[in-house]
């Protein structure tokens, strides 16, 4: 079940990664605490509230809405609870517990905002110290990771691009990978899934490739060459669509033998006979492109009708190429001038 308004009502989310392995040394061979004992402790202390500990030495940052601020604070009282139950506690351990609850909750509206795009796309959470007024954000360490989008040129054929999945609409980024030799212009693909929707979109863009190559180099030909490409599905689509234009692009970065601009991600696709066709969700697109640490888009002028929709800090992050037809892109994503 997937389900934004139920998952929003969670407070925290603690991953298993982050929870120990049972050891024989967590158990202890004296007497523990008697459970009926612990429970009637945490039953009176249900009737005990911290959470306003928090508003004596911290204030919480604008991109919290009211679910967010609500479960903040049930998390902090809680911890506060474990913790200090005897209410003994300090501006530091009120900050420990602060952002602790910050992380869990940040967690919840992270995947929220891979499902319901835009409307969850408040997750810079931050709080404000009372007394010097510096703002403070919080990240989660797995946000920290390496970039799925290498700095530096790739092989001439390989690049990244966002795809569609047909029969849910949902959006991946995807790697093509081209692998090309002397041949006769056989061309063959692996990675894409199956379908006649997909098998039509590659002959479009092959087609396509063979008819305009001479408009970008006078001395690339492909009937020179035997061609195979390959898409690795990041997100796990499964059957991929939404790519003639990214795999136009593949084709000729490989057959001229010049890398795609250093961490580019392309966006848009194209018809029979080049019609550009834009991007459908401009927002989400861009989400995934900078998740996975690109730089630059390459970005179909058609998408500019969605340009007001996307938050001014997310199109911040990046270098836009804008291209008007599928040649133009070529050149573009190649850096020809």
């Amino acid at each position: 079940m997937i389900d934004t308004a139920f998952f929003d009502r969670f407070h925290h989310y603690l991953p298993g990664w982050e929870i120990p392995k049972m050891r024989p040394e967590f158990f202890t061979d004296s007497y523990g605490f008697i459970s009926d004992y612990f429970s009637e402790c945490l039953r009176e202390m249900r009737k005990r509230n911290f959470s306003d500990a928090i508003q004596k030495y911290f204030r919480l940052g604008k991109d919290l809405n009211q679910r967010d601020v609500i479960a903040v604070k049930k998390t902090v009282s809680g911890l506060m609870k474990l913790l200090f139950p005897d209410g003994v506690y300090d501006k530091e351990d009120v900050r420990l517990c602060l952002e602790y609850a910050l992380v869990g909750r940040r967690r919840i509206k992270e995947q929220l905002k891979k499902i319901g795009g835009l409307e969850f796309y408040d997750v810079h959470f931050s709080y404000i110290d009372l007394e010097d007024e510096e703002e403070r954000y919080v990240s989660t360490p797995e946000n920290g990771g390496s970039a799925l989008i290498p700095e530096g040129d790739l092989q001439p054929g390989a690049l990244y691009s966002i795809a569609n999945q047909p029969d849910e609409g949902n959006l991946g980024l995807v790697r093509l990978d081209l692998q090309i030799m002397p041949g006769n212009g056989k061309f063959t693909h692996t990675g894409f899934g199956s379908g006649t929707k997909i098998s039509d979109e590659l002959k479009e863009a092959v087609n396509y490739c063979r008819s305009n190559l001479n408009r970008i180099s006078q001395n690339a030909r492909f009937a020179d060459c035997e061609m195979h490409i390959k898409a690795t599905d990041i997100n796990g689509l499964g059957v991929l669509s939404g790519l003639e234009l990214a795999v136009f692009i593949s084709l000729v970065s490989g057959i001229t033998g010049r890398s795609i601009q250093s961490q580019m991600c392309v966006l848009g696709s194209m018809s029979i006979g080049g019609t550009i066709i834009p991007t459908s969700d401009l927002a989400g697109a861009l989400q995934i492109a900078h998740d996975a640490g690109a730089k630059r888009i390459l970005i179909p002028v058609a998408d500019m009708m969605q340009y007001s929709k996307v938050p001014a800090d997310l199109i911040s992050k990046f270098s836009l190429d804008v291209y008007s037809d599928p040649v133009d892109a070529a050149f573009k994503a190649l850096g020809i001038k």
